[in-house]
């Protein structure tokens, strides 16, 4: 596999640096063959070459069957967006999950899917005088699309998705979202939310939930949320999915106060690396990262911001370590 690695800002290099220990271990022992691209983007890139992707860094990740990234600064937009955009990588999966030796506000097992490539993130906003427009644009392909992957999920799971939007107050785009996602789910069991009652219900009852089918915005809201119930942002991994192409990043952003301290968590970025070599269809591998993550917490070998002692780089290596050994 061809993998383009973004190590990003603040904290990017650190997190990705740890993720790649892992990466590297798992490829050692399941025999998959990695080459690993590292290239420039984001804030530091664009002072550096005057772009946040700079031409070089395309086409690296145009060659890659893959995107290991980390969090990008200020210039998110023009680094995630334009990556997810430009190959379509139309399915944000995101999993919300209670880990060993980490307290959680309540127990929670779920997993978003998020539409990632329309409804207000398309960047269509415009200024008229003393007026701002931002068009949110949702449509029956993109939803058809990203229910399917949602299917597929809840079919491996308890098959029941709940689809959340705004329709009682957006009554055309949300609740065509909703109307379409609904056909495409048929044969499951379908529970339609509003996205207020979702995130308090995430709070007070996340046990309610499995599969969470929910518009870009919406997503990105949530995911965060249910990301501190489970604990922090920093075990929170994402993958962004289309149909040939796939990029893997943590869900939080770059910490600029924290980097360079060693302090920062990169469980979030090493379980991004996990959805990665399940993409590829290397459960094997995919469950030893898994397993190593869930050890290493039990052990107590952590960052502080889930009250452990260790640095970035210690849990980095630690994991690695186990993945070769359990």
């Amino acid at each position: 596999m061809r993998l383009a690695v973004i190590p990003g800002d603040g904290i990017g290099p650190e997190v990705v640096s740890a993720a790649m220990r892992v990466v590297e271990a798992a490829a050692r022992r399941f025999s998959i063959d990695v080459e690993a691209k590292y290239v420039e983007a984001g804030d530091g890139a664009l002072r550096k070459y005057g772009k946040a992707m700079p031409d070089d860094a395309w086409r690296v990740v145009d060659s890659a069957d893959a995107v290991l990234k980390g969090p990008v600064g200020e210039t998110a937009y023009d680094v995630t967006s334009a990556i997810r955009m430009k190959y379509v990588l139309y399915a944000n999966i995101r999993p919300a999950k209670s880990l060993p030796g980490v307290p959680s506000i309540k127990p929670i097992d779920c997993l978003f899917i998020r539409e990632n490539v329309e409804d207000v993130y398309i960047g269509a906003e415009y200024r008229v005088g003393d007026v701002a427009i931002a068009l949110k644009v949702i449509t029956g392909q993109g939803t058809r699309r990203v229910a399917r992957t949602a299917r597929r999920y809840a079919e491996m799971r308890r098959r029941k998705v709940t689809v959340v939007t705004k329709s009682n107050v957006l009554r055309v785009v949300d609740a065509f979202f909703r109307d379409v996602a609904k056909e495409e789910l048929r044969g499951l069991e379908v529970e339609e939310m509003y996205v207020d009652a979702a995130a308090m219900e995430l709070v007070r009852n996340p046990a309610r939930f499995d599969v969470v089918l929910t518009t870009n915005q919406y997503g990105d809201i949530l995911t965060d949320l249910a990301a501190q119930v489970a604990g922090s942002l920093g075990l929170a991994p994402s993958a962004n999915i289309g149909d040939s192409k796939a990029m893997f990043e943590p869900v939080h952003g770059a910490a600029f106060d924290i980097a360079g301290k060693g302090v920062a968590n990169p469980v979030a970025t090493i379980l991004s690396a996990a959805l990665m070599f399940e993409w590829m269809g290397r459960g094997d591998a995919a469950s030893a990262v898994r397993r190593a993550v869930e050890e290493a917490l039990r052990r107590g070998v952590a960052t502080p911001d889930v009250g452990g002692r260790s640095t970035t780089e210690e849990v980095g290596k630690y994991i690695a370590s186990l993945v070769e050994s359990i």
